[in-house]
Formats: structure tokens, C-alpha cells, sequence
């Protein structure tokens, strides 16, 4: 880094933690929110340049935007080629995007200002806080430089083995640019890929070093930071603490379960598994569950799937991965809480316990309306697509749900949407990556003093 560059990002740093500057009286919802915006602002500019296109023309702004939306909210809908349409120019910038929405853009913040020997403030800890789901600012900076670690260690494997393998296909050169690309977007829940003709990993379906390597990629990138430190950390501590336990028990059910669900439902189809092997029916069917937590990879064709596994893998992408990942959803905690609370209600208990601790109510409240306001999203959306696009209702509501989930799952339907349809996906792929939460904080006033009366209580009947 030039001794100018420094100074430039010493002196944005600087303004930041100025008193003086609106980012000082802004809540860590907010920026978040602006911040995201911005860096999708920054991408949709650079696509936009001829350099960016592989045919050296400007592209339009609904796309580019799309395009900066799908990366940096790391969801892998694509409205044109990724392989054919974008420049090495083009495709940097969207790996660029793509690392640093998965990370998240407080994460390299961070990362610059401790190279710049900047002291990490208050303000910082608790943006990143918000954006890594902590429940205490104790060891942020501790976190950050694990989390660069273990990024650094995940993608770097991943490169290994896929640049190894893809060189012998495609050329050194290539095969090690393809398998940077795709460890990246695979450990980061992108999905995108750059093998042409919007085939993702169809032509892969057979080969399990491809599927599995990615496969696991997007297992531990969706099992959220937190939870691998905390597995880092287990021979020290000797136990892993509740929100670990929880999804990584979340994780394996939504996986065991959805690798049985494609399975057996897509067992017979002969456009799927049905012309498979035993094995590799069982790797397809693994690699069609671990996908939809966030990913986007397919190696089946999901527009000949039956409407049964389609459904199944809604569910999964509405779940997605869990939180402070690279991955979206309502996430498998709250999805675990939900559950254990609805089993503790119908068990008729009062307090909803797991692994022998109490789950406070304020988490229980917070998960049901997270849920509540996904729905909205995604239904609010999907209504807005059927007056604007001509395509079935299945399809229509598998791409709002993938655009919620950032998964980046299609029928194939997403480039000939609308220049509406597609501004309404941005929103909620935008909305599914901050979190609707997160937005309407963001977006809420801010109170500064606690209320100064309280009402008498009284029960409404629910139910």
C-alpha cells in the first residue's frame, strides 16, 4: 500500500471517529445499512464502465446494480452470464464484492485501520457487534483477526484442491483463477460461478471432488464465525457455549433431512438423479441440501425438479445458514428457537429451556418477529413480481425466497424479469443480507431515554 493511499484512509478513518461527523450520532443499525448501500453504490459504478463487460460496452444500470446487489449480498442471482458477459476486469470487481460482502465491510474496516495502527473505538466494536450477531462487545478485535484466519484458511484449502483439479481441465493459469474464484463464492454463500451458459456445477454432477470441496466450503462459511472459534476453542474451554450447540444441531437436522428429502423425491426422476449411480444419487442429493443453506451451487437442473423438492429446498433457503456467517435466512437459530418454543407451549412449560440453559424471552420475541417480517418481505414481494413479470407463481416465489435467503437458486427465470422485477429483487436480496430487522432499526427513531410511564398489564386472548 502507497504512503498516499495511508494517508487517505488514515484521514477517512479519522473522520469517522470525529465527534463532528453524522456517523457519530448514527446507531450500528444504520450504518450497517448505509454501509452496505454505499459499497453496492461503489460496485454498481464500476460495473457500469465499458472496461468491465467482455464485449467492452457500458452495461445498463438496473443490471449493474443487480449484479453489485448479488455480490455483495453474496446471493448469486445473475441476470447475464458471469462466465461470458463480464471482463477479468469485471469478474475482479464481483470477487472483490463477493469477499467483502461475505466478511462484511466493518470486517475489512477493521482489518485497515489495525494496519494503519488505528485504535478500534467504541462506535466500531458496536457496529461490529451488530454485524457479526455478538451478544457482548468482550474480544471484537479478537474476533475480527480470528475471522480473518479462518477465512484465510478455508479459502486457501479450497483453492489448493480446486485450482489443483481445475488446472487439468482448463490450464494452470485458468484452473488456478477458477478455483480462487470459486472457493471465495463458495465459502462466502455466493453461488456465482464462471463456467458459461448459466449451467452452474451441472457439468460437475459427477465429480466429488468439485462437490464436495465446495460442498464443505459452504458448510463451515454458513456455520457463522462465532461458532468456529468457538470449536477452535473446545479443547481449552471444554464445552461450546448454547448458540454453538444450537446451530450446529440446527446445521446437521436441516442437512440429514434434506439430503433424505431430494433423495427420495428425486430418486425416480429421470432429469435429475433417476439416470445416477447409487453413490452419486447420494452425493447430488447432499450437495442439492447443503446448497439452498445460502450457496446458490446447483448440479442439478431445478427447473425439471419435481414441485415436492422445489418446495423442500424453499424451506431450506428460507431457513438459510446461521448467524454472523457468510450466509442469509432467518437463520438456524432463530428456526431452532421457534421450534423449541412451540414444543415447550404445546409440552405446556413456562420457560423454554435448551441443553440446561434458560433462553431469555427477549430472544424468543426477537425470533418470531424476524420470522414475521421474512414472511412479509417475501410475500409483499412476490405479489409486487405477479403484476409485473408474465412467469408461473412456483417460479416467481422460488426466486423471491432466494433472493430473501441470498441463496441464488433459479428456475432460470431471473434474466428475462423486468427492469421492475429486477429493482424488487435488489430490495430484497438488499433486505435479506442486512436483515429486515436490521432495516426497519435502521430506519426507526432512535431513543435515547427510557420511557417515563408504564401502562397497567392486561392479557389479550391469541390463538
Amino acid at each position: 500500500m502507497t504512503g498516499r493511499a495511508s494517508q487517505v484512509l488514515e484521514r477517512i478513518f479519522r473522520a469517522l471517529g470525529s465527534s463532528s461527523t453524522p456517523l457519530k450520532r448514527t446507531t450500528p443499525a444504520q450504518v450497517l445499512v448505509v454501509g452496505f448501500a454505499v459499497v453496492i453504490l461503489i460496485g454498481t459504478l464500476l460495473l457500469s464502465l465499458p472496461l468491465a463487460s467482455s464485449s467492452g460496452r457500458a452495461t445498463g444500470f438496473v443490471d449493474s446494480l443487480f449484479t453489485a446487489t448479488t455480490a455483495v449480498c453474496v446471493t448469486g442471482l445473475v441476470v447475464v452470464d458471469t462466465g461470458t458477459y463480464w471482463s477479468l476486469f469485471g469478474q475482479l470487481v464481483i470477487l472483490l464484492l463477493i469477499q467483502i460482502g461475505g466478511l462484511g465491510f466493518m470486517t475489512l474496516s477493521t482489518m485497515v485501520a489495525l494496519f494503519l495502527g488505528r485504535k478500534i473505538g467504541l462506535k466500531e466494536r458496536l457496529v461490529i457487534q451488530e454485524s457479526l450477531g455478538q451478544l457482548s462487545l468482550e474480544g471484537m478485535v479478537r474476533l475480527i483477526l480470528a475471522v480473518l484466519a479462518v477465512t484465510s484458511v478455508f479459502q486457501g484449502i479450497g483453492f489448493l484442491i480446486l485450482g489443483i483439479h481445475f488446472s487439468r481441465d482448463f490450464g494452470l493459469l485458468r484452473g488456478l483463477y477458477y478455483g480462487l474464484f470459486h472457493s471465495v463464492s463458495a465459502f462466502c454463500n455466493a453461488g456465482i460461478d464462471l463456467f458459461g451458459g448459466f449451467q452452474s456445477l451441472t457439468s460437475f454432477a459427477a465429480d466429488p471432488v468439485v462437490l464436495l470441496t465446495i460442498s464443505l466450503l459452504i458448510v463451515f462459511g454458513g456455520l457463522g464465525f462465532a461458532v468456529i472459534v468457538d470449536l477452535m476453542h473446545l479443547r481449552r474451554s471444554r464445552h461450546l457455549v448454547l448458540h454453538s450447540r444450537l446451530a450446529l444441531l440446527v446445521t446437521a437436522i436441516l442437512l440429514f433431512l434434506g439430503t433424505v428429502g431430494i433423495f427420495v423425491l428425486e430418486y425416480g426422476n429421470p432429469h435429475t438423479l433417476g439416470s445416477m449411480g447409487g453413490g452419486q444419487k447420494l452425493l447430488n442429493a447432499w450437495f442439492g441440501a447443503v446448497s439452498p443453506r445460502t450457496a446458490g451451487f446447483s448440479s442439478l437442473a431445478l427447473d425439471k425438479m419435481l414441485p415436492g423438492s422445489l418446495f423442500l429446498i424453499m424451506v431450506l433457503m428460507f431457513i438459510g445458514a446461521s448467524p454472523g456467517s457468510t450466509g442469509g435466512g432467518i437463520k438456524t437459530t432463530t428456526f431452532g428457537v421457534i421450534m423449541a418454543t412451540l414444543w415447550a407451549l404445546i409440552s405446556g412449560k413456562d420457560d423454554l429451556v435448551l441443553f440446561g440453559r434458560k433462553v431469555p424471552v427477549l430472544n424468543i420475541i426477537k425470533g418470531f418477529c424476524v420470522v414475521f417480517a421474512a414472511l412479509l418481505l417475501v410475500v409483499g414481494i412476490t405479489f409486487f413480481l405477479t403484476l409485473t413479470e408474465k412467469a408461473d407463481f412456483l417460479p416467481l416465489l422460488f426466486e423471491v425466497i432466494s433472493a430473501f435467503g441470498t441463496v441464488g437458486l433459479s428456475t432460470g427465470i431471473t434474466p428475462s424479469l423486468s427492469p421492475l422485477g429486477k429493482l424488487f429483487l435488489v430490495i430484497t436480496m438488499f433486505a435479506g443480507r442486512v436483515g429486515p430487522l436490521t432495516i426497519a432499526t435502521a430506519l426507526g427513531r432512535r431513543r435515547r431515554t427510557p420511557p417515563a410511564i408504564h401502562y397497567p398489564e392486561e392479557r389479550v386472548t391469541v390463538g
